[in-house]
């Protein structure tokens, strides 16, 4: 490590307190002992202090810690471990589908042989409308393909875990 002109860090020469002499008491010359003192025990301390501080060699740490490669065989799980996410749907929108096209609103809630069912009912009576007899089927299918278009859209809803 270089230094330049001016370190903060590091003293200028003749400023660290010499070490007490050896034939000396604990004391230092005048054996007063004190830690603070000088030629106290905290001396000989206070002058390993440089050396020590001087071998540290401190590293700013990295902005981000290291990501391991996997190891081999390793598979991606997927972020979430239980049933897929899936949205609702909506009853009331099932209705007004229903309300239009008898048995859209069943198709669209994964009942789809129900609503072809209903359809082709609304269909084979609207044909039997100059009979006479197409009247109540019409009807009665244009009713089933709303009620059922609810309840299939509740229905599924709770069979999904979604309450609402």
């Amino acid at each position: 490590m270089t230094q330049g002109p001016y370190d903060p860090m590091t003293p200028a020469p003749g400023q660290w307190p010499s070490a007490p002499n050896p034939g000396q008491g604990p004391g230092g010359m005048d054996g007063s002992g004190g830690m603070g003192e000088p030629g106290g025990q905290g001396q000989a301390q206070y002058q390993q202090y440089p050396q020590q501080y001087q071998q540290q060699q401190y590293q700013q740490p990295a902005a981000y810690p290291p990501v391991p490669y996997p190891q081999q065989g390793y598979q991606a799980q997927p972020a979430y471990q239980g049933q897929p996410v899936v949205a609702a749907k909506n009853p009331a929108i099932s209705l007004l589908l229903s309300l239009l096209i008898p048995g859209l609103g069943s198709m669209l809630n994964d009942r789809v042989n129900v609503g072809v069912i209903i359809l082709v009912t609304y269909i084979v009576g609207y044909v039997l409308i100059l009979f006479l007899i197409g009247i109540p089927i019409v009807i009665g299918a244009w009713i089933w393909g709303m009620i059922d278009g609810y309840q299939s859209a509740v229905n599924w809803n709770r069979a999904h875990g979604i309450i609402s």
